[in-house]
């Protein structure tokens, strides 16, 4: 094996001559090797050379660790810059420097893999530590406090991962918890440290993550934190260790192995660390830990297979024979046995290895072994990344890619480097089956998985309690149930050969659901309904990560987890990415929806709802995943219903003219109103609208074979779009539209014209049809004519009123809306005292009595018009500050149960997992916190409600 103490050759010699000649006319000459290896072999490093050119002079005058120490200088004094901006700049600018001269002292064989990743970790500890000093002076100013210093601040940064063991490799993001020891901790955000907190590791996520015209300095992964998908991306410390104590998985206890302070109090950080050692190291160990601990192995092996390993294309780090077989080599037998041997705690893989190898735990040739495969790997690792600074861990496909890398690598040929990698590979793969061989699997007598006869197996009912079901006889009976091919996706023997590899990855994610029962129960029937189930056991062995997702959504999200049952085919869309990672605009909706809705008029109903489902599910699945935010879901169900009634509208109207014609130089609009009106649907919304028309003077009757009077006609247009959203067809149902709020009501004709609509509003509605009428909102038609409504809407809203008297019908209508919908308790949070109706009345009728004179406080959003209504100081700061909040949470909480629930809860019976997405949504600690922060908005916002409607 080579031993990198010579510079590799150039790969692309042209473009070493090219870099070179670069530097030249900016006056750098220099005949050195190191400068062809490292400019023929990376694009990335001769870019940054050009750019860095002090840098590279220095490099060589001085070394690379001069280089490097005046990086992290640099990086330090980014904590007094005097701007968000210069700071960021003088990271990047670290960061440049401090990446070329460690790439340069590795490529050169100056720096062993050891004193890389050391140097690297440490560069990372001095940009965090001069991010967190920035921000922490910067949170004093806003806040008019004293400047705290870094050392007392009572929030600690913990570096995890390679990151937290110093062996960062070259384009690594860093893993980073952050915990506030809250009783320590100076800052606060309206009264509550954890939101200062969080916005301080916000800031901190920005100052080294964000993409500026100067790069980046260090991606940031939050991930490891406790249950991140629904925590804050700081917690405090407390709640932290009750999480772990209470909560924590084994995984976590892997994690934490490698944690230490890397910036922030370092006294809070080591009690913190002090606190989690129990949780970390067990002296003893259940069979179910132990289980859960082999369980990496077995997940390991079945996503990436056996037979040959090929080199094209292999993952370094997760494929087999790759880095993380050499980390969990160490770490599983870290967990098992460090309880009760303190030596076995280091942190760094290749000290782990020398640890096991000194308590006798691993025999000295496979210690040293692994240790040299794991240097190479690194190496290599290192050289993937450092061709154009990518987070990759995966070699080329191609024979070229390969080649480049073998000679970067320092090998004479491809040929060399594939035996020489293939070696290392099957080395590694070796030792780390063997030392499970050793270990009792899931079938042995210490804990049995098996499903096979008509009798229950009393071992595998233990293996299943220690898990976390509370009724394993029916976990078990359900399982055997599919061995013996009892449903439709279990019917065919690959089904089944497919089922006995994935059971134990099945139970330990369903197990991992808040409440494993109600998931089984939720999977069982999803199961139950699939025509066949060869598909999605292969997606699920190829990707984890989706069986991961679906626990979540059957054991918090009923909704979805019947809709999915039902409507198996969408688990395709869930392969592509962007399904999971982003919220489609309108824009994307409308060319989406526009594709689909081909062919005959029956297709395009039937397409319309698939259309509509998939969408909804798709942000559900993003709420539960935490891709997506609750607060987004009433804004992008608005999108999805105006999509649909813009895009059936055309369809409508050619099919209807198809026998009656049309009728020159008309318009139609549609008019939304209620909840679609305000941008703020769920997903069990029912669209209420107002249909209108105009015309010119003197037309009286459409031009079709057909002729139909105008009123007809356009009656029998909005009939026939009512009917495309509502029609029950074989692809199920749409929407359910509520005419009520037109004109007269349900007396009315379906369809006005724009002067009846006008001169009804203007001489016979009623003050709750003016309060309705704010959030009135045109979605669909004729752009001149939505135009005319927005306008005639704002005369109606701005027409000069008695302010008591539309206080006090506001307040009797109030009054008889209780009487009917009293509410119930704190979480029937539409009708509850405080609840989204009391601050929908607040809302609309200070827009109705300010609005004649501030027309620039009307906003069919009610968080909107709220915020317009305080900065116009028709509400006081105080006020607008308790309703806006109340707001939110009230939205957030909604939109949750509504996605999760298709009947209204008893908060008392919810599942844990639909408690953890409430408690998620609030941004709170805990349920119970939830609970009271709902409780304490909705006492102030009846307050509210009170002194400015109830005249007390």
């Amino acid at each position: 094996m080579p031993e990198f103490r010579t510079p590799p050759k150039a790969f692309d010699v042209e473009r070493a001559a090219r870099v070179k000649a670069g530097l030249a006319e900016q006056g750098f000459v220099s005949e050195e090797p190191l400068l062809d290896a490292v400019f023929g072999n990376s694009p990335f490093l001769g870019r940054l050379a050009l750019r860095e050119l002090g840098a590279l002079g220095e490099y060589f005058a001085a070394g690379p660790e001069t280089v490097v120490n005046a990086a992290v200088l640099l990086a330090h004094a980014a904590a007094h810059a005097e701007s968000e901006a210069q700071a960021m700049k003088e990271l990047r600018t670290a960061k440049h420097r401090a990446a070329l001269a460690i790439a340069m002292a590795d490529i050169a064989g100056t720096w062993e893999v050891e004193k890389v990743t050391a140097e690297l970790t440490r560069f990372a500890d001095a940009c965090v530590r001069g991010a967190l000093r920035f921000l922490l002076a910067d949170q004093a100013v806003r806040g008019g406090q004293a400047l705290v210093a870094e050392e007392d601040c009572g929030l600690t940064v913990l570096a995890m991962g390679k990151y937290g063991a110093h062996e960062l490799n070259y384009s690594s993001d860093i893993d980073l918890v952050v915990f506030y020891d809250a009783a320590k901790f100076p800052f606060t955000k309206r009264g509550d440290p954890r939101g200062a907190a969080v916005d301080i590791v916000r800031g901190l996520v920005k100052l080294l993550s964000e993409t500026t015209g100067d790069g980046y300095v260090f991606r940031v992964d939050l991930r490891l934190r406790p249950d991140a998908g629904a925590t804050q991306v700081a917690i405090s410390t407390t709640a932290a260790l009750d999480y772990y104590e209470a909560m924590g998985q084994n995984w976590e206890r892997a994690a934490m192995i490698k944690a230490r302070a890397c910036a922030g109090d370092p006294d809070t950080g080591a009690q913190f660390l002090s606190g989690l050692r129990p949780f970390i190291w067990r002296r003893y160990l259940d069979f179910a830990a132990i289980e859960d601990i082999q369980s990496i192995k077995r997940q390991i092996q079945a996503h990436v297979g056996h037979g040959e390993i090929a080199v094209a294309g292999h993952n370094i780090k997760l494929g087999r024979g790759g880095i993380r077989e050499i980390e969990f080599f160490a770490q599983t037998q870290q967990l098992i046995l460090g309880g009760r041997h303190p030596g076995l705690r280091a942190a760094a893989t290749q000290s782990a290895l020398d640890a096991l190898v000194g308590e006798a735990r691993v025999e000295p040739s496979v210690g040293d072994d692994l240790k040299r495969d794991y240097r190479y790997l690194r190496r290599l690792e290192h050289r993937l990344q450092m061709v154009e600074d990518q987070q990759t861990h995966s070699l080329p496909q191609s024979d070229a890619g390969i080649a480049h890398i073998a000679c970067f690598m320092g090998h004479d040929s491809p040929e060399s480097f594939r035996a020489e990698l293939t070696r290392v590979l099957e080395n590694v793969q070796g030792h780390y089956a063997r030392l499970f061989e050793r270990e009792p699997d899931l079938t042995s007598s210490r804990g049995n998985l098996v499903f096979t006869g008509v009798e229950e197996d009393p071992e595998t009912l233990k293996t299943l309690g220690a898990m976390g079901f509370g009724d394993p006889a029916h976990v078990s009976a359900a399982i055997r149930g599919w061995h013996h091919g009892r449903i439709r996706a279990m019917r065919s023997q690959r089904a089944r050969e497919l089922l006995t590899k994935l059971i134990p990855a099945i139970l330990k994610a369903l197990a991992g659901a808040a409440d494993p029962d109600v998931a089984f129960t939720q999977f069982d029937s999803f199961l139950s309904s699939l025509p066949s189930g060869v598909q999605l056991f292969s997606l699920f062995l190829a990707r984890p990560q989706f069986l991961e997702l679906l626990a979540k959504i059957v054991g918090a999200t009923p909704r979805l987890a019947t809709y999915l049952a039902r409507n198996p085919a969408v688990l395709d869309a869930l392969l592509d990415q962007e399904f999971l990672s982003r919220l489609p605009s309108r824009a994307e909706l409308d060319a989406s929806f526009a594709r689909l809705v081909t062919g005959s008029y029956e297709d395009m109903l039937d397409a319309a709802r698939r259309f509509v489902r998939e969408a909804i599910f798709r942000m559900g699945v993003q709420i539960v995943e935490g891709t997506a935010r609750a607060e987004q879901a009433g804004p992008a169900l608005a999108d999805i219903a105006e999509c649909v009634i813009a895009g059936l509208l055309p369809k409508v109207e050619a099919a209807l003219a198809a026998g009656a014609g049309h009728i020159p130089g008309a318009g139609f609009v549609v008019l939304a109103m209620g909840k679609l009106g305000g941008r703020e649907m769920t997903a069990s919304s029912d669209l209420d609208l107002v249909f209108v028309y105009d015309m010119p003077p003197g037309v009286e009757a459409s031009d079709g074979i057909k002729a139909l009077s105008p009123s007809l006609y356009f009656a029998r247009l909005a009939q026939r779009l009512i009917a495309a959203l509502t029609t029950a067809t074989a692809a199920g149902t749409l929407y359910e539209v509520d005419m009520r709020l037109r004109p007269t009501g349900n007396k009315g004709p379906v369809a006005v014209s724009l002067k009846s609509f006008a001169d009804y509003h203007a001489t016979e509605s009623w003050t709750w049809e003016h309060m309705a009428l704010t959030r009135a909102r045109p979605v669909a038609g004729p752009q001149a004519l939505r135009a005319r409504m927005e306008g005639e809407i704002r005369r109606r809203l701005t027409r000069s009123r008695e302010a008591s008297a539309i206080i006090a019908d506001a307040r009797d209508m109030r009054l008889r809306m209780a009487e009917t919908f009293p509410g119930k308790n704190v979480w029937d949070l539409k009708y509850a005292p405080g609840g989204l109706v009391d601050i929908e009345f607040i809302v609309q009728t200070l827009q109705l009595v300010h609005g004649p004179a501030r027309p620039d406080i009307l906003d069919t959003n009610t968080i909107a018009a709220l915020e317009k209504l305080r900065a116009a100081e028709f509400l006081g700061p105080t006020d607008g500050d308790v309703l806006i909040e109340a707001a939110r949470l009230q939205h957030a909480l909604t939109q949750i149960l509504r996605i999760a629930l298709d009947e209204p809860p008893n908060i008392e019976y919810a599942t844990p997992g639909l408690k953890a997405l409430l408690t998620h949504a609030a941004e709170a600690g805990s349920f119970a916190q939830a609970q009271m922060t709902l409780a304490r908005l909705q006492t102030q916002t009846r307050e509210i409600f009170n002194r400015l409607l109830a005249g007390r």
